[in-house]
């Protein structure tokens, strides 16, 4: 008997937790809020939730079930992030994952030396091109806090040479509300227009609280600042087990989303409706160094259970993938970068930043970036499942093959071979004499040859004369402002 319908593909996925584990996270949270409350810094964050039916007690605000409720109900379920060219290519929405770098490394791995060096432009640059090379990477960060510029001014110019990099979507950070309005007024001249760039945004601001529970007011200005201007935000607090947040991973997450929903209620008090990108960052203090594991379990289950509450509240969903804590690029960092990739992708995260960091976020490397390049090439297809139907049955040629024959001559492993199986970049199947034969490369000397390669060849669109014109302006006025 043969089918008539087609058979749906299963995908594989992963649930940390139950229904009734999420309920209880959320009632906690709930409780977090009304009953112990936040520190708030920021006069305008006071007013505008004291406004809305917060109180103020003990010195803290109180914030009631309804304004939680009420600003999940506003928030979009689609956060449409287009490239700066106007195309969209990273819809922010559950069931979708991408892919993307990390920000503010202090140092990098030099490609030409392999020295750990302190940070510069040109390197944001570099990884912005690199970046935009490769096919599995999504969207931009910074990778680094360069030295080489005014120490007031460094997120300005990682956004500038960020843009310069790639058109690949934009998750930047800022120092405070004067940058917002100048990467704004770039960011408009890029598009086109305010109203263009509201219809077609290609930035995402990146803000965080100080874990736990303080709501500074320099990072909530910015917030408020994307939330009035109608423009995609991202409010992630560090809820790091042991260190903002409590040891266990239940007791940070319920921390953790307390602190993005109040981010969540702030946009949506301002302008109903503002993207908003919900999440928090879990990498547990490790309690004999206490240096904050980008490699271990904790962040990995800590994004799972995360993702589950943003299912819950239908909202997209920031996360973290592709890191190590090794201080090179080693069989270290290869297992830890694929374990949180898969689970990533296993979770279906939405946004997953931190791609190519080593040495617990300290250091960025391009030759890490290309190696999890390929770990998320090789991941995708296994989490693309196993498409079952007359086709991939392949019956006919079953009945084709003598025994014993096999199928390498057969027609449809001519018609079918480039999709069914995956093919490696870099990653080596030779045999040993052929390989040896060819110098014998380390994995990490091919991707450093590939990183090379790529930022030498890779040609990125210039920016628009309008938007030169007003980056000239600004660097002018703030050179001016220091003298």
């Amino acid at each position: 008997m043969t089918r008539q319908m087609p058979i749906a593909t299963r995908y594989p996925r992963m649930e940390i937790l139950s229904e009734e584990q999420i309920r209880e996270i959320h009632y906690a949270t709930l409780e977090i809020l009304s009953q112990i409350g936040v520190k708030m810094q920021d006069p305008k964050g006071r007013k505008i939730l004291l406004e809305a039916g917060a109180w103020e007690a003990d010195g803290r605000l109180k914030i009631p079930e309804k304004l939680v409720t009420d600003a999940i109900d506003a928030a979009p379920t689609r956060i449409p992030m287009h490239d700066r060219e106007g195309n969209l290519t990273m819809p922010l929405e559950l069931g979708k994952v991408f892919f993307g770098t990390g920000s503010d490394t202090i140092y990098t791995h030099d490609l030409d030396t392999g020295e750990r060096r302190r940070a510069t432009t040109q390197d944001v640059e570099n990884f912005a091109k690199l970046s935009d090379a490769l096919e599995n990477i999504d969207f931009v960060m910074s990778m680094g806090n360069p030295g080489d510029v005014p120490a007031d001014d460094l997120y300005l110019h990682s956004f500038i040479r960020m843009l310069r990099g790639s058109v690949k979507p934009n998750v930047y950070t800022a120092k405070d509300l004067k940058d917002m309005k100048d990467i704004y007024r770039i960011a408009s001249a890029v598009a086109g227009g305010e109203n263009v760039l509201r219809e077609k945004p290609f930035f995402l601001q990146y803000a965080e609280p100080i874990s736990p529970l303080f709501i500074i007011e320099e990072s909530l200005q910015k917030v408020i600042f994307c939330a009035e201007k109608g423009i995609p935000v991202a409010y992630i607090p560090s809820t790091n087990p042991g260190g903002g947040g409590p040891v266990t991973i239940a007791g940070a997450v319920a921390l953790g989303n307390a602190e993005s929903l109040l981010g969540l209620i702030i946009t949506q008090l301002i302008r109903p409706g503002t993207p908003f990108l919900y999440g928090m960052n879990t990498a547990a203090m490790d309690m004999k160094s206490t240096i904050i594991s980008y490699g271990g379990p904790e962040w990995s289950l800590g994004m799972a259970a995360n993702t589950s509450l943003a299912r819950y509240y239908d909202l997209p969903v920031w996360g973290y993938g592709g890191a190590t804590d090794s201080k090179v690029v080693d069989a270290q960092a290869a297992v830890e970068a694929t374990f949180s990739i898969m689970t990533a992708f296993l979770n279906r995260t939405t946004l997953v930043h931190d791609i190519g960091y080593i040495e617990y976020g300290s250091t960025s490397s391009m030759e890490m970036l290309v190696m999890v390049d390929e770990i998320i090439s090789m991941t995708r297809k296994f989490t693309g499942g196993v498409p079952v139907n007359r086709e991939t049955l392949a019956l006919d040629a079953v009945a084709r093959a003598e025994p014993g024959g096999g199928f390498i001559a057969d027609k449809h492993t001519f018609k079918h071979f480039k999709t069914a199986q995956w093919f490696p970049s870099l990653l080596n199947r030779q045999n040993y004499d052929d390989w040896k034969e060819e110098g014998g490369k380390s994995y990490r000397q091919l991707a450093n040859q590939r990183a090379k390669e790529l930022i030498e060849e890779h040609d990125v669109p210039p920016l628009p004369k309008r938007a030169e014109a007003v980056i000239r302006e600004i660097l002018a006025e703030r050179e001016e402002n220091r003298e």
